[in-house]
């Protein structure tokens, strides 16, 4: 297989006055597992559907290896497509399945056949050839409908949320699988999905989307620990999300009074933005980073609130906890030692995060203003 380069060059597609997907601009390299995520409506699959030529931009070019693709149909892309509703043929079995894209290809027998041993092969169902889909657990319907997708030898595999209709034992192992997978074929890889834990476990890359808008790229680690915006911290994952302003500066150390009374020490990475006295700003603080012991057991060091327990839920690895302090509702996912006493609900506590562990995040800028404008510019038109 030789894995393309995948480039959108201002794209956007619109249904009526509303913006599906509104000037995406982005460069996928050769290779790369890359994961478009957010939540239901945001434009993920139309973008996905667009690179696949089932669907045409209304603005922006669609670009494979370099190459314009805008007016090429699909089955002439050579890209492979894998459905949330895998789309296998009820009346087939297993090997006309896979064989299906080969046929119409008009590949000789000799070579249909040894095509699709490989790819049963690749995804691990050698043997089932003549079974019927009916016949097959979700799992291996997934792999099948992944091979009938291998099996053409695609520059590009692009992925609709292929794992939503498995049970979470087998989500979790099928999704360890298919990263296996497309890093022993070396395959650009495009995959669509809401679930955030998916998207940090398997992507190079993830673009966050919001109203059919990128509001953030970059790999797991930055998505997660260096969110753009509220809706990035508050999507990728739990979070804790304060306001207020700015009390007192020292160099990237600042003090912010919140906007629930709570005074909160912040050390600003030496990248950030440094917030003027006064000015309103917008902090994070994921759960794994709160520290709850008994009350006065906590290091000064930290941020540290006296509250109650609201809520706790045993996890096995970890306990997961809500707490009332200064008038709000802190989340604490703590690690469980073995043995170690759980809080349980209305105990008092101390909470406490380091200053180093807190997120400085932009506000709700506006963001989709632009696009707004431009809907309501094509409806006076």
């Amino acid at each position: 297989m030789q894995a393309a380069e995948v480039r959108l060059d201002g794209v956007s597609k619109r249904y009526a006055t509303q913006w599906a997907v509104y000037r995406v601009s982005l460069h996928i390299e050769r290779g790369e597992f890359f994961t478009f995520l957010g939540p239901s409506g945001c434009g993920k699959t139309t973008l996905l559907r667009m690179i696949a030529g089932f669907m045409s931009p209304d603005e922006g070019i669609v670009y494979l290896d370099g190459e314009p693709v805008n007016s090429v149909p699909p089955w002439k892309r050579n890209v492979g497509m894998v459905f949330q509703s895998y789309a296998l043929w009820p009346h087939m079995n297993v090997f006309d399945n896979v064989a299906f894209g080969l046929r119409e290809r008009k590949l000789n027998r000799r070579e249909i056949q040894r095509k699709v041993a490989d790819a049963l092969r690749q995804v691990d169902l050698e043997g089932t050839e003549e079974r019927r889909p009916s016949q097959l657990s979700g799992g291996q319907q997934q792999r099948v409908a992944l091979a009938r997708t291998l099996v053409i030898q695609p520059r590009v595999l692009l992925l609709d949320e292929p794992l939503s209709n498995l049970d979470a034992k087998l989500r979790v192992e099928m999704r360890l699988e298919l990263l296996k997978l497309q890093r022993d074929l070396g395959l650009t890889t495009i995959y669509v999905t809401h679930d955030q834990e998916e998207a940090l476990a398997m992507s190079t890359r993830i673009a966050v989307m919001k109203n059919g808008k990128i509001v953030q790229q970059g790999n797991p680690r930055e998505v997660y620990e260096r969110p753009a915006d509220e809706f990035v911290a508050t999507f990728v994952g739990q979070a804790n999300f304060f306001s207020g302003r700015v009390a007192h500066c020292a160099g990237h150390i600042i003090d912010v009074a919140a906007d629930d009374g709570l005074m909160i020490r912040v050390a600003l990475s030496s990248l950030s933005i440094l917030p003027k006295l006064g000015e309103v700003v917008f902090l994070t603080i994921r759960p794994e980073a709160v520290a709850i012991h008994e009350i006065g057991a906590l290091s000064r060091n930290l941020n540290h609130f006296d509250g109650r327990i609201a809520a706790s839920a045993y996890r096995g690895s970890f306990v997961e906890y809500e707490i009332l302090a200064g008038g709000r509702t802190i989340k604490a996912n703590v690690v469980n030692p073995k043995g170690k006493a759980v809080f349980q609900h209305g105990e008092r506590v101390s909470v406490g995060f380091a200053p180093e562990d807190i997120t400085l995040v932009p506000g709700n800028s506006g963001a989709d203003l632009e696009m707004r404008r431009e809907t309501a510019d094509r409806q006076v038109n």
